[in-house]
């Protein structure tokens, strides 16, 4: 039977209600929804394919417990990010908003926010949904990943901390997992910041040596203050190339419980235990409810570290048992609420940031993910393989056991749907480019509202599709595609994602075609030889894409240069700067 939580409102809740009452606005508290204001509990999976997943096809990694979330729920199987990378689509996932609203995207190569000490990050003038659902009373949570940023001025003023936007409760990581953690020969800035400052040493090097070959010469006059500044700067330069790859494990890769840094820098081998056990207590703290709580795995993400338990296991070396073990720990997760009576008022949600990396790559070893028989991967704005994920919603006796929905989705979607699950109102002051998923979910509504997406790389818009829901066609128009290399190969091999701009793309006119409804894996283009809507389909997106984009209004672009580079006095330390090593976690390893 379904505990019926009854509808309380906060006195803010309550105002806004009454105000938006007032204007005209339909108030979405109180839902007549057997177990209304339920428990709210979404995972996300970081760099998982959608063809990683037994439920979405795979037939070789083993995931039984999000295959059984599957079973007892809705599966959506157009289900699609609103960026391929991580920072820019968390954050239209918590905001309902594109990315390029909230400035949370970038002009150059800048995709995700670089450092833990960088300013960028959501503008404390987004609203997240947790905001909205803290108002109405639900005790709200994140446990993993952050990644969208941390201080703006100061090393502690924590200006886009989770705390600041709406969660009760934060432990985890405020950057994210990456090779470099643990100096892996996957790297994503290590070997750069190395490189460059090595050459920067050698040429400081090489001036020293022109300079004091002059004066011993006499080929130059004056003192020996070049000679002696230039030796400083190429020793200087040198050390900090040597001493780079334990800089960013201390500054990048720590743990923080809301505002306290409690292990600098992490021991990996047990951290799932404590994401685990951070999990279990805030279940069981806030079990009388309501609660939304946000896990976001540091898995599946390179290095893909993995408990002993689980290493070795799989078909698929690191990758695989990084998925099992992240299966399994959703298992771990489900089997708390089945514990503590939580399952039936209790709305579970299963996604991934984005698709897996097909560039994750060393010799013949794989360690991205497998994104099943779509085009691309992680970092394509528009090819399926880099924003299809898995989509999965359970709600015992309210959502339809094994339903499956083909319709296009967006994870922007969640955003309205838990807004107004927990008697929140959905922002009117700004636009939401995500729509409320329940009707859907329920089976009251044939369609998707969503009847155009847009996909964009960074800021630039890459390709859009159109839900021409008449004939079941979902058309794809692609404007601008990555340049794969090496020629023939299906990915950016040799960079870590491919470019959004710039040399490494090429740009369409007329634009590419595709009909995913006959060709999801996107391998023929149409033309109007091939398509006799050819021109009628080009001109019905070219005109919503010109109107989304009167939409758009000028913001500072968060992840530009200026706004994610290493700045020291931001930088979070546990100890006197640069000495930051802390251990809050148990037995001081």
């Amino acid at each position: 039977m379904l505990h019926r939580e009854p509808c309380r409102l906060s006195f803010r809740s309550w105002l806004a209600v009454t105000v938006g009452v007032l204007l005209g606005w339909k108030p979405s508290a109180c839902s007549d929804l057997p177990g209304s204001r339920p428990n709210i509990l979404l995972l996300m999976a970081d760099d998982l394919g959608v063809g990683d997943v037994g439920c979405y096809g795979n037939t070789t990694i083993r995931t039984p417990n999000i295959d059984r979330l599957a079973k007892d729920g809705v599966m959506l199987t157009q289900h699609i990010a609103a960026a391929s990378v991580c920072t820019p689509s968390r954050a239209a996932f918590l905001t309902g908003r594109y990315p390029v609203r909230s400035g949370m995207v970038s002009s150059n190569g800048y995709r995700v926010l670089q450092w833990t000490a960088a300013s960028g990050g959501l503008p404390t003038n987004e609203t997240t949904f947790a905001k909205i659902l803290k108002d109405t009373g639900y005790a709200t949570g994140l446990i993993g990943k952050w990644h969208l940023g941390l201080n703006c001025q100061s090393s502690n003023d924590h200006c886009h901390h989770p705390l600041n936007h709406g969660f009760d409760h934060f432990y985890g990581m405020p950057f994210s997992m990456m090779g470099d953690c643990v100096h892996w020969e996957l790297s994503e800035k290590r070997v750069g910041l190395e490189n460059k400052l090595n050459f920067c040493s050698q040429i400081m090097a090489i001036a020293a040596l022109t300079f004091t070959t002059g004066k011993l010469i006499h080929l130059m006059a004056g003192s020996w203050a070049l000679v002696i500044w230039s030796t400083v700067a190429a020793i200087l330069l040198s050390v900090s190339s040597y001493f780079t790859g334990a800089l960013i494990v201390h500054a990048d890769c720590f743990l923080m419980r809301n505002h306290t840094i409690t292990e600098q820098p992490m021991h990996f081998q047990r951290t799932t235990s404590l994401i685990l056990k951070e999990i279990s207590s805030f279940v069981k703290r806030n079990k009388q409810g309501p609660f939304l709580l946000f896990v976001s795995f540091l898995q599946v993400h390179t290095p893909l570290i993995t408990t002993e338990k689980f290493a070795g296991r799989s078909l698929h070396g690191p990758y695989g048992d990084n998925t099992e073990e992240m299966d399994w720990m959703v298992g771990q997760i489900l089997d708390t609420l089945d514990v503590e009576g939580l399952t039936n008022n209790t709305l579970v949600y299963f996604t991934s940031d984005h698709g897996g990396s097909l560039e994750a790559q060393l010799g013949n070893n794989q360690y991205g993910g497998w994104n099943g028989i779509y085009k691309g991967g992680k970092g394509m704005g528009g090819w399926e393989g880099g924003i299809r994920v898995p989509g999965i919603f359970r709600w015992p006796g309210v959502l339809p056991a094994g339903r499956v929905i083909h319709e296009p989705t967006s994870l922007m979607d969640v955003f309205p749907t838990v807004v107004q699950l927990g008697g929140g109102q959905v922002p009117q002051d700004r636009v939401i480019d995500g729509r409320d998923l329940l009707p859907l979910l329920r089976g009251t509504a044939r369609h998707s509202d969503h009847e155009f997406l847009l996909h964009y790389c960074g800021k630039f818009l890459h390709a859009a599709r159109w839900h021409q829901r008449d004939r079941g066609a979902v058309w794809k128009v692609h404007y601008v595609t990555p340049v794969f290399h090496p020629d023939g190969a299906g990915a950016c091999y040799g960079k870590a994602v491919c470019p959004c701009s710039g040399h490494g793309v090429s740009r369409h006119d007329p634009p590419l075609l595709f009909d995913l409804s006959r060709d999801p894996s996107e391998a023929h283009a149409l033309t109007p030889d091939t398509e006799p809507s050819f021109y009628q389909v080009m001109q019905r997106v070219g005109k919503a894409v010109e109107e989304h984009r009167r939409t758009l209004g000028p913001v500072p672009l968060q992840l530009d240069t200026l706004d994610n580079v290493w700045r020291p006095w931001l930088q979070p330390c546990c100890g006197p700067f640069p000495l930051c090593w802390c251990d809050q976690e148990g037995d001081g390893r």
